[in-house]
């Protein structure tokens, strides 16, 4: 089909690009990257130059570095792993007196050699002294703590456990206990109080937690603090029914109500 031109029409043409504005644009464009490359380049030697002026200090502490690495982990592998298995092995014949006292009849004796020492072997006294910073000597000192607890002098058992550290699920409750037990005999009831519910929130179990809720509620009620009380007996009641503490806590929880409405 034939397009039809109107007579005297004449194609419409485009507008010319005006070359000034878009050769500037172009200048400024290229101008602004040549800035960009220049100010990295600058950037560049300038790093250069100062790695070159300080190589041998670079140097120095790259060997620094390594040298600490290097030595730590020859100590761990050399020193402190040997170091700690003589400890162990030095403290085993403590552990058995101790172990022995527990279940034993002669007590007072094995305890103390539990902490003396015995038959030329280390007590636990021995491997704090001798064996001092190592895993060993942590636990020395629970095994001390727990000696003189039962040897009844409270001070050093105060002493030793508080010494003592630990993640450990049951142990470090059990220290933490042991304070408050030592602060019951000195007579320091809000010491063992304090003691008692640190081994309480320590560490969450069916074993210590409802023993030491049952510890702190008893010494609450000694101190005349019935309502701290009533919430220690009530958490047993509601979060550990199944415990020893629970069989007997409805008791607890009524002493402790009629103390808190008088």
């Amino acid at each position: 089909m034939a397009t039809y031109k109107k007579r005297g029409y004449k194609p419409t043409e485009k507008p010319e690009v005006d070359n000034d504005i878009e050769n500037f644009d172009n200048v400024e464009e290229n101008s602004t990257t040549a800035e960009v490359f220049n100010t990295l380049d600058e950037t560049a030697s300038k790093t250069e130059d100062w790695v070159a002026n300080n190589q041998k200090y670079i140097f120095v502490i790259i060997g620094v570095v390594a040298a600490l690495v290097l030595g730590y982990l020859a100590y761990s592998e050399f020193v402190a792993q040997p170091k700690e298995s003589e400890a162990m092995n030095d403290m085993s014949q403590a552990k058995v007196y101790f172990n022995e006292a527990v279940i034993g009849t002669q007590k007072d004796s094995l305890y103390t050699l539990a902490l003396n020492g015995g038959e030329g072997k280390y007590g636990m006294l021995d491997i704090i002294e001798n064996h001092s910073g190592t895993p060993a000597a942590n636990i020395a000192e629970y095994y001390a703590g727990m000696a003189y607890l039962n040897l009844k002098d409270y001070t050093k058992a105060i002493e030793h456990l508080q010494e003592f550290s630990s993640e450990e699920e049951a142990l470090a409750p059990l220290a933490k206990g042991g304070i408050g037990d030592a602060f019951v005999q000195l007579n320091q009831l809000d010491d063992a109080l304090d003691y008692y519910k640190q081994a309480a929130e320590i560490r969450t179990n069916e074993f210590t937690t409802p023993m030491y809720l049952n510890k702190a509620g008893l010494i609450a009620l000694e101190l005349g603090k019935a309502s701290d009380a009533l919430k220690y007996f009530e958490t047993i009641k509601n979060d550990y029914p199944t415990s020893t503490e629970a069989s007997t806590v409805d008791v607890f929880i009524g002493k402790a109500q009629v103390l808190a409405n008088k």
